[in-house]
């Protein structure tokens, strides 16, 4: 699978990553956020995320109250039990699934609860946000997860080459 090869890639180039987008950081190109429009939109042309899920699969989203309450409704639970059920809190207090694969990931790889996910999932890969710079950090530890962001940062290094 394609998919599995652009992970192992990131993780192969860690060290590069990271020290590419910590270069952007530090500059904030002005085009920064045209450029990863542009990349993710080229990127989601070829990638179907149906076929991969590894985000669903390896990560958790954190889970804001607005979230919890939504699903909590959309289940026919009281919040109380959602998160008892479904959820626990992190190191930063934050709540995220008790459970890896996610809960709500179908065997065919659909979110069973799509039209109410949380804000992090609806918003995930992250790529199309705006002053990019902010979240370099993130962008990072997404290229290990996502092979949409490891595709997206390959080009990116092609358009910001260092200047010799």
């Amino acid at each position: 699978m394609r998919y599995q090869e652009d992970l192992k890639q990131a993780s192969d180039k860690k060290k590069a990553n990271k020290t590419f987008l910590k270069g952007l950081k530090r500059q904030k190109p002005k085009d920064l956020d045209d450029q990863f429009h542009q990349l993710h939109n080229e990127v989601f042309e070829e990638i179907d995320c149906l076929e991969c899920a590894n985000c669903c699969k390896t990560t958790s989203p954190i889970f804001q109250m607005s979230d919890i309450e939504r699903l909590a409704k959309t289940l026919r639970m009281k919040v109380a039990g959602f998160i008892a059920e479904y959820l626990q809190l992190d190191e930063d207090g934050d709540y995220v699934l008790r459970q890896s694969p996610c809960a709500f990931l179908g065997a065919d790889n659909k979110c069973i609860v799509y039209e109410s996910r949380p804000k992090a999932c609806r918003e995930y890969p992250h790529t199309d946000r705006k002053r990019m710079y902010q979240i370099t950090d993130l962008t990072f530890r997404n290229t290990l997860v996502c092979p949409a962001v490891s595709r997206v940062l390959d080009r990116l290094q092609a358009v910001y080459k260092p200047s010799k």
